[in-house]
């Protein structure tokens, strides 16, 4: 919407950040020099901003919410570092209760994070597996990006180490996604097992 706007509404929007931009379109005001056309542009421009607005508030308390209700349920998984509520939520859904994966395995090829073979002639590697519960996979994407961004450090170590052995950031994504699984399907476990009755 902003990009056919008249540039003088739109040269302070320009360089702002997305919520900044959305505060400030939020208190657009119609001024009887404004063209028809314009102050149709500002009147859709508040209105969007202030759903948005309201949008990112339901989408706060929702987490709060799904906060409270993974905590009640394992907050292990919530001190795990990169592990927000909607990730462990994922978790927790995907592996249900204690024995419903027979292993680690089992847990890792659910998620679509087990290796695929997929080596040719004298190389010897493997692929990002594209199946299994997608929704189990972007959650254990998210961990693992968190942890390569925000300087976990054995991450960083082990990001250093296959750096250092000439793997591509796929190939390495990929052995930590499956890493990841594995710790959280033996924290999970640990923890079911202990909750039970």
């Amino acid at each position: 919407m902003l990009l056919p706007a008249p540039d003088e509404l739109r040269e302070p929007l320009r360089r702002q950040s997305t919520p900044r931009q959305t505060a400030a379109c939020a208190v657009l005001r119609m001024q009887p020099k404004h063209t028809a056309a314009e102050r149709v542009l500002r009147q859709t421009l508040r209105s969007l901003a202030q759903q948005i607005r309201q949008l990112d508030k339901d989408i706060r308390a929702n987490e709060r919410q799904l906060h409270d209700l993974v905590a009640a349920v394992m907050p292990a998984l919530l001190a795990e570092p990169g592990v927000g509520p909607v990730c462990a939520a994922h978790l927790l859904v995907a592996w249900s209760h204690p024995g419903r994966c027979r292993s680690e395995a089992a847990f890792a090829a659910l998620a679509g994070v087990s290796p695929l073979e997929a080596s040719s002639g004298r190389v010897t590697r493997h692929r990002l597996n594209r199946f299994g519960d997608r929704r189990l996979n972007r959650a254990l994407h998210t961990i693992v990006n968190w942890r390569m961004i925000h300087g976990h450090e054995p991450t960083q170590h082990y990001l250093t180490r296959r750096r250092g052995q000439q793997k591509s950031d796929a190939e390495i994504r990929r052995c930590l996604k499956r890493y990841t699984a594995r710790h959280m399907f033996r924290l999970m476990e640990t923890a079911g097992w202990l909750d039970r009755p």
